[in-house]
């Protein structure tokens, strides 16, 4: 088994299983990363976008997107990060989804100054914008669909939903990963702080429409609701590269189970590994 790995393009990545190990021998690269410059590694970029096909059963579900734009706020440049989500198909004629969020953070660090959360599900609807005031360790809450402000104490390593995701890729320390290993972050969502956690499974290799990917399995805790079963309802695989990008999310829900799969991506910010047999 030889790990391949394919220089980053802007194009989306489709990889046939079908090419020749001698011309793809050609990409390989070997790098030593100590433990030190992971603290410091950056695992994306502006430009990066993903797709994903969810799956709700035999039926694909819906399709959802993230992607980072190099936008400015109050006249600070900011990675500006947007996840859609939309129910398609035979499912959405009886459960309607459409899922819109937003993070405006820290080019630097992935401190988050604005999240912006509006969701239709089946009904179910919210519009909520929050601003992280750091000065004063506050939360500014706009519920929009209410029409109400309101504040909330924070801690100064606050993260949102989605910020979350990307703080998390920047400082996972994979060369000391062992299986149980915990990691948490403080996370502020809709009006609540809570500390958020999650635990290493262990390495696995996924078959992937790109081919076969090595991938690191994670278990996030979350929140027993309307939504999700328990706690440990859902597991999540990410590339075991330096982009971290997430391959699968699996979640048992309350009427089932639903799967994401990534089906598309581009604007890497570094290369793509696969596995040829």
């Amino acid at each position: 088994m030889d790990i391949v790995i394919i220089p980053n393009i802007n194009q989306i990545l489709a990889i046939p299983h079908t090419m020749k190990k001698h011309l793809l021998i050609l990409f390989l690269v070997v790098s030593a990363v100590t433990v030190s410059a992971q603290q410091n590694h950056k695992a994306f970029d502006s430009g990066e976008w993903f797709r994903f096909r969810i799956h709700y059963g035999l039926f694909t579900a819906s399709y959802a997107t993230l992607e980072i734009k190099d936008e400015k706020l109050n006249g600070m440049p900011v990675h500006h990060v947007v996840g859609t989500g939309k129910s398609s198909g035979f499912l959405s004629l009886f459960f309607k989804v459409e899922d819109y969020y937003e993070t405006y953070m820290d080019k630097n660090k992935v401190k988050p100054y604005r999240f912006i959360r509006k969701i239709n599900e089946g009904g179910h609807t919210k519009d909520i914008e929050i601003n992280f005031d750091y000065q004063k360790e506050e939360a500014l809450v706009f519920d929009k669909k209410h029409n109400t402000k309101s504040t909330f104490p924070i801690k100064s390593d606050i993260q949102d939903l989605m910020s979350s995701f990307y703080y998390l890729r920047n400082n996972i320390k994979t060369s000391s990963l062992k299986s149980g290993d915990e990691q948490f972050v403080n996370m502020f969502f809709d009006n609540e702080n809570y500390r958020f956690k999650l635990k290493f499974l262990g390495r696995e290799v996924l078959k992937t429409k790109m081919g076969k990917i090595a991938c690191l399995k994670f278990r996030p805790y979350v929140q027993a609701d309307r939504i999700f079963k328990e706690e440990e309802s859902m597991t999540v695989w990410v590339s075991d590269d330096d982009n971290r990008m997430p391959v699968r999310i699996q979640a048992d829900i309350l009427v089932g189970s639903i799967k994401a799969d990534l089906d598309a991506f581009k604007g890497l910010k570094h290369p793509f590994k696969i596995i040829i047999d």
